[in-house]
Formats: C-alpha cells, sequence, structure tokens
C-alpha cells in the first residue's frame, strides 16, 4: 500500500507541476503585449501559489495549486515613439514578464515533472519485481 500512496503523491506533483507550465506558458505570450493606450496596464505576470493538503479519499498528502497571484512589480518601459500606448516622453508600459527567467521557471517546472515521473516508473518497476519475486 506504501507504493500506491508514493505513486499518488508523485501524481499529485505531476498535475501541480503542468499547471505551473500552463501559467508559465501564459506568461511568455504575453511577454512582449502592451496595452492599446497610455491610460491602460500591459498584461501582469502570473505566478501559481502550491499548497500541500491531505487528500480525503486516499489520506495521502498532495501538492495542489491553491491559486494564481498576480506579480504586482514594475512594468519595463520600452522607447516607442510612435506606438499608440506611448506617453508623452514617447515609452510605452510593457509586461513585467522575464523571458528569461520565465524560461527557467519552465526548465525548473519540467525537472520537478520528470521527477514526479521517475518517482512513478520506478515505483511500478519495484512493484512488477515484487511480483514476480513472488511467483518463484
Amino acid at each position: 500500500m506504501e507504493t500506491m500512496k508514493s505513486m499518488l503523491i508523485a501524481a499529485s506533483g505531476m498535475r501541480a507541476q503542468a499547471e505551473r507550465m500552463r501559467v508559465i506558458a501564459e506568461n511568455l505570450a504575453n511577454a512582449n503585449s502592451a496595452a492599446s493606450s497610455p491610460e491602460e496596464d500591459p498584461y501582469r505576470r502570473q505566478m501559481p501559489v502550491f499548497k500541500t493538503e491531505l487528500d480525503r479519499v486516499t489520506g495521502v498528502p498532495a501538492v495542489r495549486v491553491k491559486g494564481v497571484v498576480t506579480d504586482n512589480s514594475d512594468f519595463r518601459e520600452q522607447y516607442m515613439p510612435g506606438h499608440p500606448a506611448a506617453d508623452e516622453r514617447g515609452y510605452v508600459k510593457m509586461p513585467n514578464v522575464n523571458s528569461l527567467v520565465e524560461m527557467m521557471d519552465m526548465r525548473e517546472a519540467q525537472r520537478a515533472y520528470e521527477a514526479n515521473l521517475s518517482v512513478i516508473d520506478n515505483t511500478r518497476t519495484m512493484m512488477a519485481r515484487t511480483v514476480d519475486l513472488l511467483k518463484r
């Protein structure tokens, strides 16, 4: 039964990391989208918040995405005097998304996903070997 618990924990981690990758992909997709007027704000970076809770059905701790919060850091400014969203100085507010940071977060999420997948794969292998040993 402990082997199944480890697989359930790893599966919850995989779901959480998949959601994290979805949020990161949304950030990357909007990294260069400016507002349509100087009064509007561009896209704000989103960040998932994780929570560990006990699964009511299985009694196993599970990782869940509690929600997604907005990063309230300052917007970048880019000099584009001809843009419709340019202010009187010619600067356009750009999203507070740093593509390099997002790519590193994506890589970290991918590795965490792969680590959880490895736990499931190793657990299945151990279960299969146990069954083989019991057949002898």
